[in-house]
């Protein structure tokens, strides 16, 4: 790996060179569609993540819109059993691997670096390679449905359902394959990001005054890190079995299929977290911004969000209390099982404790703040009904489960990213979305939202079980399915509204030449510290930190008698966004060629093996031609190092680095 890939290389001392090469002074200058595929900018790389989440999440709502119909009415006639199988199995799939891990992603890759004052993230051609693995990985999976058809075998594919004999067609293999390339994309992007946050922090930014979304991001790395690995295990298992004729899961050979399970929710659990973590993190810097209130409990926050990364690893068997455990263990994963409430419960109660006695402003961003949590609340209270043995028998497979993780993973989750879109949209595009239209968008996604998922808690209390293609008139279910239906609508309606938001503002913005500023919502941490749209560059000069929340500290102060006042305007403490001369990674194409070389790969084991050889020799002279790129770092092969260096600061650095910048000019 080249030094172009390095600390060194991204200028994370502020370093100031006449070499023209990699030098942005605005985020405009670099246009065309090569420079987005060729791109290394961390920004530009979490857009393209949100981007392509977003176009996976209306290929899973379209899926998500066939099931409600197929169940709006008894005897239902619109997709046959086989094509239901294949449906609830892409949509469940599509929704957790390919729009809420990547629009979590988008966030972290967008706003970690920005928050602990970094230029970048520490790999910048491994954070590109991180993205078109990902894409690389949903478009396999999503090509079965050219290719004779989507997994049938549930999101969590559980063995023998899996294997060829019940499962004879690609689906499956397409699916193992497709989240197997995904995976290389998390692992590689978590290792990424916890390189970044571990020594790219501006001066004086210690691991307790970066803000509570970079801790819980950073939780979320170290989950990934850990429990992808899991699921690459079973997935190659799975592989052999349906490819290779190997015997993991058959039982006619002694294996033993509840091998799979285990594996799987050993990741599964974590992959909660690792889906409702970073929502956790948003709405914890949004919820003081429009409460005008510090966030209640830091130290609490913080390590709440450690706690329930560690214990996230002992409950993964509540998923199994059906399968024949066995007492012991039923008894043990219980008790974890409420145990992990606790910290959850904590930040529930510190993010009100921060509402009480603010001075609350209801905005867009507040609403859905609001909106996970208190959708979330109820999503958990009825998760831990289900650590009682007797009651989740009776829950599992039925419809309260589907209800409890979707006021989870939908009202929790895609709530908090909402509130993120509005909330960071100025600092991302330099235009606000319209208030008026968020607000609306809001209150049709919370009835829709409740429309469509209350009613499953009282359709599972009645015994409709989960995954049936349809079901007999008489059964006492039809009222809540085709209220259920109607509400999926709803939510469908909501969305058309947030998408024809952002083309209405846009625009306005571009029809009226209307200008956001840095700083529209009185925010508190680093990232509005710099003009919007964001710089290429991120900051002029690395901000030296002194406290939690930097950027409001340097707004506010006490007078004599501990009065909170105003001590510089915003305009005196943002930066200009106007430096010249600072060094940054140069584009290269090697991160999207060597994700070209994968699908082959994947469709290569399921047709034919010559097509492996393609991809392998794709990915191999992708490897050869990043290792043989040249370094763009002007200090490249000299002695010195960055640790030599003192790291130009905005308490120390700034006349320096000013009068440098003049003279590259």
């Amino acid at each position: 790996m080249s030094l172009a890939d390095g600390p060194l290389a991204l200028g994370s001392g502020g370093e100031l060179t006449t070499r023209p090469m990699g030098v942005f002074a605005r985020p405009g200058e670099a246009k065309g569609w090569r420079s987005w595929v060729t791109t290394v900018d961390h920004k530009r790389i979490g857009i393209m993540y949100g981007a392509a989440a977003l176009v996976f999440f209306v290929i899973g709502g379209i899926e998500a819109m066939l099931i409600r119909l197929q169940l709006a009415t008894p005897d239902g006639k619109l997709l046959s059993a086989d094509l239901y199988n294949q449906v609830y199995t892409m949509h469940g799939t599509t929704m957790i691997f390919l729009v809420i891990m990547p629009l979590g992603a988008a966030f972290m890759n967008y706003l970690m670096p920005l928050q602990i004052g970094a230029r970048d993230v520490a790999f910048p051609r491994l954070n590109a390679l991180s993205f078109w693995v990902f894409l690389a990985g949903g478009l396999v999976l999503n090509s079965a449905w050219l290719l004779g058809g989507g997994a049938d075998g549930g999101w969590f594919n559980y063995a023998p359902n899996n294997g060829v004999r019940f499962s004879p067609t690609h689906g499956i293999d397409f699916w193992n394959l497709g989240l197997l390339i995904a995976g290389i994309a998390s692992l590689v992007g978590a290792v990424n990001l916890i390189t970044t946050v571990l020594n790219m922090r501006a001066p004086g930014m210690t691991l307790m005054k970066m803000p509570v979304f970079t801790w819980m991001s950073l939780v979320v790395q170290f989950l990934l890190l850990f429990a992808v690995p899991v699921l690459t295990a079973a997935q190659f298992l799975l592989m052999f079995d349906r490819l290779f004729d190997a015997q993991f899961f058959n039982t006619q050979m002694g294996a033993d299929p509840l091998l799979w399970e285990h594996l799987f929710w050993i990741f599964g659990h974590p992959e909660v977290y690792i889906l409702i973590l970073p929502t956790f993190g948003i709405v914890s810097e949004v919820i003081p911004v429009f409460a005008r209130k510090p966030i209640f409990g830091y130290p609490f926050m913080v390590f709440s969000g450690i706690a329930i990364g560690f214990m996230g690893w002992g409950v993964w068997a509540h998923h199994m209390f059906a399968s024949g455990v066995g007492p012991i263990s039923v008894a043990a994963f219980s008790i974890s099982t409420m145990f992990i409430a606790v910290p959850t419960g904590v930040k529930v109660l510190n993010w009100m404790a921060t509402m009480w006695g603010g001075k609350l402003t209801f905005d867009a961003p507040m609403l859905y703040s609001i909106g996970l949590v208190t959708m979330f609340t109820i999503g958990g209270l009825s998760g831990v009904t289900h650590a009682l043995a007797p009651a989740d028998t009776q829950q599992t497979d039925t419809y309260y489960i589907v209800a409890h993780f979707h006021y989870v993973m939908f009202g929790g989750g895609l709530n908090g990213f909402i509130a993120g879109w509005y909330f960071w949209w100025p600092k991302v595009f330099g235009y606000r979305l319209g208030e008026r239209l968020g607000k609306i968008n809001f209150w049709i996604l919370l009835v829709g939202f409740n429309l469509t998922f209350g009613p499953m808690h009282i359709l599972g209390l009645q015994g409709m079980p989960r995954r049936t293609y349809t079901y007999r008139d008489g059964y006492g279910f039809n009222f809540w399915n085709f209220v259920s239906t109607v509400g999926t609508f709803i939510i469908a309606t909501s969305m058309l509204i947030f998408f024809a938001n952002i083309f209405l503002s846009y625009r306005k913005a571009k029809k009226e030449q209307l200008s956001v500023p840095a700083d529209p919502w009185d925010a508190r941490s680093l990232e509005w510290m710099v003009p919007s749209p964001t710089p290429a560059h991120n900051f002029d000069v690395i901000p030296t930190v002194s406290h939690l929340d930097e950027f409001w500290h340097r707004k506010y102060g006490e007078d004599e008698e501990g009065r909170l006042v105003r001590i510089a305007a915003t305009e005196d403490v943002v930066q200009k966004g106007d430096g010249r001369g600072v060094h940054l990674p140069s584009p290269s194409y090697w991160p999207i060629v060597m994700a070209f070389g994968m699908p082959w790969i994947a469709y290569g084991l399921i047709y034919n093996l010559w097509f492996c050889v393609l991809g392998g020799i794709c990915v191999v002279a992708a490897i050869y031609g990043w290792i043989m790129e040249p370094a763009t770092d002007p200090d490249a092969g000299h002695d010195d190092h960055p640790a030599d260096h003192d790291e130009p600061s905005d308490a120390s650095g700034e006349a320096v680095a000013t009068e440098e910048a003049a003279l590259v000019d």
